[in-house]
């Protein structure tokens, strides 16, 4: 019973991943459509845009290659996955650290739009898999 639970959580972080993926692609790339369709020039957007499919793609490659080690886990492979898992969430603060430092440096020391909109959606990502992360630890580490 226990090992199914744990194959369920894994199941459903994979699922949220690709669907976090699939509408930071979407997004991204319907921005980026918005603004050259209406002749609209603004690099803060177009740069967010490009990090929303950039980290898509990446989560999206990174989704697929986790999906194919999701199987039925006894205790020690349990642990080491949660292990994994808590790496995985501080790298998500860093994440998002990295994206206000960007944010904050093109904003006050280049005063570059696109580091700006790059920054946020850096941000934006590192907040996201930190929710869906965080999900997953809580689930697993009971």
């Amino acid at each position: 019973m226990w090992a199914d639970s744990f194959l369920h959580a894994e199941q459903q972080h994979v699922l949220l991943l690709l669907v976090w993926s699939g509408l930071s692609v979407l997004a991204g790339t319907a921005t980026a459509l918005l603004l050259v369709a209406r002749h609209r020039a603004s690099v803060l957007l177009m740069s967010f845009a490009k990090q929303l499919v950039l980290w898509g793609l990446v989560i999206a490659v990174a989704v697929v290659l986790e999906r194919h080690g999701i199987r039925l886990r006894d205790v020690a492979s349990a642990t080491r996955v949660e292990r994994l898992l808590w790496m995985r969430i501080g790298f998500d603060i860093g994440i998002v650290g990295m994206g206000t430092m960007l944010t904050i440096a093109g904003r006050r020391l280049a005063r570059s739009q696109g580091a700006i909109g790059a920054g946020i959606a850096i941000a934006l990502h590192g907040m996201a898999l930190f929710i869906v992360d965080a999900q997953l630890a809580t689930m697993v580490s009971r």
